[in-house]
């Protein structure tokens, strides 16, 4: 694109902080990166000419600057943003950095409490076994202003939307946008639901095709846990029967054919730390479910399974409520087994639930009681509802390290 400005701040360094200075640094932006640790990684900026400011929050940053592309982690209530905010500046996400600079591609967007990465590598699955070309992009894949930088003209882009990325788009358009439910999470960031609600609903600005939750109130193809499908899906659990059905609706909005969207259903396994089985020892599953950070997601966890359950809850809070998700546990939730910082605010939900539950600590000791506790047929479900940041630094370390115990079991 012509239209770029000669400097842009980048505020915020990580995965898609870098792609988007590398993306203006290509085209002959100059680019100055601010992050607030002074030993963020700077992995391939090195030699690039982009000027880095590490280990600052100070407004002087925003010197000379007539535009900031905010990486997703950056709350808006960071210093530089009010300031920037204050003198006029424009702020756009990585998203529409990268929107910016795509050659004219399509784009599927894909947005949802949970379930996202798992529907968009679905879709990837669709597009694949129909033979069109489609990249993955946005939250937990390729950031999309790195995509930009090679894709060929035509070529799908299936892009995964956080709530984050998508509160600073002006141009986003999708030509296919996909809601696949809507319930409360990083309110610790948002504030509160109704402004939760309102950046996730920005993924339907300016989209020419919209896919929604039935019954929710919101225009467009409707889709459900009971559609019918053209196969029924290999994953467990009704709410990735939900997901398939969005993934289908989209699909077909693509114009891919039945009999692909059929094949990726009956093959398509499902992706790390979603339901994961890990391992069955002894007539007992295992499985890794570490995405689960947050009460709704959870919720779906358990509800995937009618066999005896036993439960591995806990980490770092987010500003949710646990009441209402103990009160609701099933009764095929055989034994609970807390770990981590919000162990005193589950145990006190539990406590008023009436469920009896074992303040276990920490990840080894709760995998190890909870095996002593499971019998033959039994599933030992790690769902936390919570974030991770407590006693891991993400919820992927969080599942790689339940799944590493889990193999050492004997």
């Amino acid at each position: 694109m012509s239209d770029l400005p000669r400097r842009v701040l980048v505020l915020g360094l990580a995965v898609t902080g870098e792609a988007a200075a590398l993306a203006l640094a290509a085209r002959g932006v100059e680019v100055v990166v601010s992050d607030r640790s002074a030993d963020a990684d700077t992995g391939r900026l090195a030699g690039t000419g982009v000027e880095l400011r590490l280990g600052t929050e100070d407004e002087s940053v925003l010197s000379g600057v007539q535009l900031v592309v905010k990486s997703p982690g950056v709350p808006e209530r960071s210093p530089v943003v009010s300031a920037a905010r204050e003198r006029g500046i424009p702020i756009w996400s990585e998203i529409e950095l990268g929107w910016r600079l795509l050659p004219g591609n399509p784009v599927l967007g894909v947005t949802g409490t949970k379930g996202k990465t798992t529907t968009v590598r679905l879709l990837g699955s669709m597009f694949a076994s129909a033979g069109v070309d489609a990249v993955l992009a946005g939250n937990e894949h390729t950031p999309l202003s790195e995509v930009a930088l090679t894709v060929d003209p035509g070529t799908w882009i299936v892009c995964e939307l956080s709530s984050f990325q998508l509160e600073d788009v002006e141009t986003f358009a999708c030509d296919i946008a996909v809601l696949l439910n809507l319930e409360p999470d990083h309110l610790d960031r948002h504030g509160t639901f109704e402004a939760y609600r309102e950046a996730k609903l920005r993924i339907f600005e300016r989209a020419q095709v919209k896919i929604v939750p039935a019954g929710i109130g919101l225009d467009g193809i409707e889709f459900g846990a009971d559609d019918p499908l053209p196969a029924e899906p290999k994953m467990p659990g009704a709410h990735n029967r939900e997901n398939a059905a969005a993934a289908t609706a989209a699909a077909r909005a693509a114009g891919l054919p039945d009999e692909a969207i059929a094949e990726a259903l009956r093959t398509f396994d499902g992706v790390p730390h979603r339901l994961e089985l890990v391992r069955e020892l002894r007539g007992v599953k295992y499985v890794n479910d570490s995405k689960a950070t947050n009460t709704a997601a959870a919720r779906r966890g358990v509800a995937a399974y009618d066999e005896p359950l036993h439960l591995i809850l806990g980490g770092s809070l987010k500003g949710e409520n646990f009441g209402a998700f103990a009160q609701e546990l099933p009764a095929n939730v055989r034994s609970i087994h807390l770990i981590g910082a919000a162990s005193d605010e589950l145990a006190a939900a539990l406590d008023a639930a009436g469920r009896a539950y074992a303040r276990d600590g920490d990840l080894a000791s709760a995998l190890a009681h909870a095996t002593a506790d499971a019998r033959a047929g039994d599933v030992v479900l790690l769902s936390p509802a919570t974030a991770s940041f407590d006693q891991f630094r993400s919820f992927e370390e969080r599942g790689d390290t339940f799944r590493r115990l889990v193999e050492e079991l004997e």
